[in-house]
Parts: C-alpha cells; sequence; structure tokens
C-alpha cells in the first residue's frame, strides 16, 4: 500500500470515490450543476481541481495498491466557530449535514472515505482512517468528527470498532438514487 497526495490528475478518481462515500448525493448535486447534456460526474472532476473549496484535490489522500487507485481520503479542519449561514439558503437535502458538521466545530473532519469495490477487504478504510487520526493531532484538532447514514451498516461498524461515538443524528431527506429513510448520524473521536 502506497499512500499519497492527491493531484488534479485523479480528479475522476476523487469524483467517483465522493459520490460512493456520499451515498450517491454528490451526483445529484452535480447534475443540478450541470449544463444541458453534461455528465453530472464531469462536474464533480471538476470540482475536485480546484484550489480551494472542502472537495478540492488538496484536501484528499490517494491510498494505491500495486498501482492502482484503491481508495481515498477527504479531511480537512472544521472551522472554530463554525458559521452555518442561513440554513433556508442550502438544498433541503444539505441542510442536515451542515447542522451535524456544526456539533463539531474545531475537530478534523473525515468528510468522505472510500474504497474502490475490487479493493474492500484489504485494510484500505483502515489504513485511510488510521492516516485521518494522524493528520487531526498534527493539525492539534479539538477532534475526529465524520457524518454517516444510519443504513450503511458496514462503515457504522468500522467506525465503532475504531472507537467513534454516535453525539447527534438528523433525519435523512431522501433523494432520487439514495438511501430510503434513516438518519445521518454525527460520530466523533478524541484524537489521542
Amino acid at each position: 500500500m502506497n499512500v499519497r497526495n492527491a493531484t488534479k490528475e485523479d480528479a475522476e478518481h476523487l469524483a467517483f470515490l465522493i459520490n460512493l462515500a456520499g451515498e450517491k448525493l454528490p451526483q445529484l448535486l452535480w447534475g443540478q450543476r450541470a449544463e444541458s447534456g453534461q455528465d453530472p460526474m464531469s462536474v464533480g472532476a471538476l470540482r475536485a481541481v480546484r484550489e480551494e473549496g472542502a472537495f478540492s484535490y488538496r484536501n484528499a489522500r490517494i491510498l494505491e495498491i500495486d498501482g492502482a487507485v484503491a481508495g481515498m481520503l477527504l479531511s480537512y479542519l472544521l472551522p472554530d466557530p463554525y458559521d452555518t449561514g442561513e440554513l433556508d439558503d442550502y438544498p433541503a437535502v444539505i441542510r442536515p449535514l451542515v447542522e451535524l458538521e456544526a456539533k463539531a466545530p474545531g475537530s478534523w473532519y473525515i468528510n468522505a472515505i472510500a474504497t474502490y469495490p475490487n479493493f474492500r477487504g484489504r485494510g484500505v478504510a483502515s489504513t485511510l482512517m488510521s492516516l485521518g487520526e494522524e493528520m487531526a493531532r498534527d493539525a492539534h484538532a479539538s477532534g475526529l468528527s465524520l457524518i454517516v447514514a444510519s443504513e450503511n451498516k458496514v462503515a457504522h461498524g468500522l467506525y465503532v470498532k475504531l472507537g467513534y461515538q454516535e453525539i447527534e443524528s438528523r433525519p435523512l431527506v431522501s433523494f432520487p438514487g439514495g438511501p430510503d429513510g434513516g438518519e445521518w448520524l454525527l460520530m466523533v473521536k478524541n484524537p489521542n
């Protein structure tokens, strides 16, 4: 296994993996920004090459196995204080996520972690989660945080095994292609 900083050349991988981690919500949002005939995933790839913003290649790490991209981690320090702005300005499907992020100001936020299906069961997610903890310590973060869909039992189980605890939840607003029901769960962990 080799972990490296993501580059602009990883944009298509980042878009695919963030969409996988985001329960297909990113693709829905990118589709709303797409021009007529434009593939939503290409919008995601364009967003990944930005120099700024949460979903930027600069906040991502890539894990490779035998030279092939196996997974990615997108993480960064949440601001403290966390200003949500006007929640009504966000699409309804995003509001619960913004509300939960605001409950963990100053934490190292694991925005997304995903593994390509053909590399699952090989320790990719555990390795990337350990990297996230190391990054949190280096950033002197107040803790680590992440949000997971309650219906994503595999990911939730991994986070519990790694010592994350649920502290807040919000109902998941259903969207086309996404989970049907359930909740978004905010989970936190001490970085030490």
